[in-house]
């Protein structure tokens, strides 16, 4: 049965805010930016480098404040943001469809979508299953028929919660691959991508499932051995030598975007502004840089079409739980 991916690429005309915009709202002081996990994952990339390009561009007054925030996969940043941070101007959150998938399965207790601001989103990730160099699988149907044979034999570790988006990855392959008794598949959960792949690499666990610019250092170490990105097709530039899933026979597409929500209750100016700068950091060659040699894809969205998007992702990620039987 193919599963149709939750993200629906679309491109959007970027509005770029000109240097001389008369700004109802404009920040002031320390900007912060929560990174709902440990130094070293996806959401700290993404606070730290959008961080930089807002500096680069005179969007904020000073430098961007990272704040690693770890738990419940997102959880308690997104309780933190919800309950205590009402009306922060100048608070930003890293979300990619990790968030969305929690909110999906009603991981984030007494909590909804509706509850923050969402930003916009400056381009995708797209999901990898990769194994220690040494490892005895040498490509994606290999790993999978292990699986076949018996759904215990290999051990997965990812930086999300279980159930989250890099566990899905994993079973949205191993369904495709044909691989039967899904959710007794083995799947270990860690603070980040950096802890997930460090157990890989040590011998301790069989395979990583996460993103590609998660795993760019420890394939530059040669630590880490790539099987399959879950991509339509072959990435550009250096990452162009990793074969997809689907080339492999296997039919497993999992992009992540990148973006950002705040907190509620903020004026509509302060909104628009974080909106707008979200345009400017896309179209500018600084970010485009940041993203070539990351393996960023282009994705972008903002305004109100971003929230239209993460309420249908939401939506289409609850079904697709439960028909591979992760909630009810």
């Amino acid at each position: 049965m193919s599963v149709r991916t939750p993200l629906k690429f679309v491109a959007v005309a970027a509005f770029t805010v000109s240097a001389g915009s008369a700004m109802a709202f404009e920040p002031q002081g320390k900007v912060e930016c929560i990174a709902p996990a440990d130094p070293g994952g996806g959401w700290d990339f993404t606070c730290r480098s959008v961080g930089n390009v807002m500096e680069q561009l005179d969007l904020v007054p000073a430098n961007v404040q990272t704040i690693n925030m770890a738990g419940a996969g997102g959880g308690v940043a997104y309780a933190h943001t919800v309950s205590k941070r009402a009306g922060d101007e100048q608070l930003l959150v890293a979300a990619s469809t990790a968030t969305t998938t929690r909110l999906a399965q009603g991981q984030f207790p007494g909590m909804t979508a509706d509850m923050v601001n969402w930003v916009g989103a400056l381009g995708a990730d797209y999901g990898v299953i990769a194994v220690a160099d040494d490892s005895e699988y040498d490509d994606l149907p290999e790993l999978m028929e292990a699986l076949k044979e018996n759904p215990r034999s290999v051990k997965f570790a990812g930086g999300s919660a279980k159930g989250g988006w890099d566990h899905l990855k994993v079973l949205i392959a191993a369904q495709e691959a044909g691989v039967e008794n899904l959710p007794r598949i083995p799947y270990l959960s860690y603070n980040n991508g950096g802890e997930a792949m460090t157990q890989v690499v040590g011998g301790h666990v069989d395979a990583f499932t996460g993103d590609i610019t998660e795993a760019q250092g420890f394939m530059e170490s040669g630590d880490l051995r790539v099987l399959a990105v879950l991509a339509e097709e072959r990435l550009p530039g250096e990452y162009s030598d990793i074969p997809t899933a689907r080339e492999q026979g296997i039919d497993a597409i999992g992009p992540n975007w990148r973006g950002f929500y705040m907190p509620a209750d903020v004026s509509d100016e302060a909104k628009q502004y974080w909106m707008d700068a979200m345009d400017t950091i896309y179209e500018s060659q600084e970010w485009k840089d940041v993203m070539t040699s990351n393996g960023l894809m282009p994705f972008h969205m903002s305004a109100g079409e971003f929230e239209q998007f993460v309420t249908d992702q939401i939506a289409d990620i609850n079904q697709l739980s439960k028909d591979i039987g992760l909630i009810q």
